[in-house]
């Protein structure tokens, strides 16, 4: 199935979102910040969705979360919102919630490695509370700005590696760090959510596909995945014509 996911319409009120994205996709990926972070909307959500026979995934707040920060109380903190997520998405009947792994301190260097065992520390607890409310997990790589963890297919291994911690893979993302096919190699088994957006490979630019230079034939390549294809897009319009293109190159 073909879904949308959106920044811009975390901007917006719930209900004419859902009316709006309902017209032409039948699955919509939350994104559980602004207008749209679920603890707000939750009862409105729910009582807006019986009109729709849309479907729906969760990706959980960013702006405010850093599973890896070497304050652990802030760390501490992050896990926790996270969890509420989940509980919040089980409300919801939504099974799949996409989080990032995390950032490296921006202003003190040579910390990366105590950031990473932060992260695998958030990332086990998250795999416990995962098994106990049956829902998944899903970690995603990371564009090509340093701060970010998650960036190489080794590193994201690292970090769910002894955990049934689920992979996103964002192939607009892989295009801006050279890895497409090590993120298919080294965790296509794991991928439980695919996001698909374009950019000419410097930077992560959420372009309609076909616009920049990501091959995206290769996610056909993913022989076993039976999951969704969410478009990432600047807005509704991007993302119809996103759809288009997309279906053609995973049916040739």
């Amino acid at each position: 199935m073909i879904g949308i996911s959106s920044t811009v319409f975390s901007a917006q009120n719930v209900e004419d979102t859902m009316r709006e994205v309902s017209k032409e996709f039948e699955l919509w990926e939350i994104f559980s910040e602004g207008e749209h972070y679920l603890p707000h909307i939750i009862k409105r959500f729910a009582a807006a969705a019986p009109s729709y026979s849309m479907k729906y995934s969760v990706h959980a707040p960013i702006s405010d979360i850093n599973i890896a920060s070497l304050n652990e109380r802030m760390r501490e903190a992050s896990v926790l919102e996270l969890m509420a997520t989940m509980e919040q998405a089980i409300e919801i009947d939504v099974k799949t919630v996409t989080i990032h792994p995390g950032v490296y301190s921006m202003v003190v260097p040579g910390q990366e490695r105590k950031s990473i065992e932060k992260a695998k520390r958030s990332l086990r607890t998250l795999d416990r509370v995962t098994a106990e409310f049956g829902i998944k997990m899903a970690l995603e790589n990371m564009p090509s700005f340093n701060f970010f963890l998650g960036r190489r297919a080794e590193e994201l291994k690292e970090l769910v590696d002894g955990t049934d911690m689920k992979i996103c893979f964002d192939i607009g993302h892989a295009n801006t760090t050279g890895e497409i096919d090590n993120m298919i190699d080294l965790l296509g088994g794991r991928t439980v959510n695919v996001h698909v957006h374009d950019n000419t490979g410097d930077k992560d630019e959420h372009m309609t596909v076909g616009e920049g230079n990501t091959d995206f034939a290769k996610l056909k390549r993913l022989t076993k995945y039976n999951g969704n294809f969410v478009i990432e897009s600047k807005g509704l319009e991007s993302a119809v014509e996103s759809k288009k293109r997309i279906m053609k190159i995973l049916s040739g």
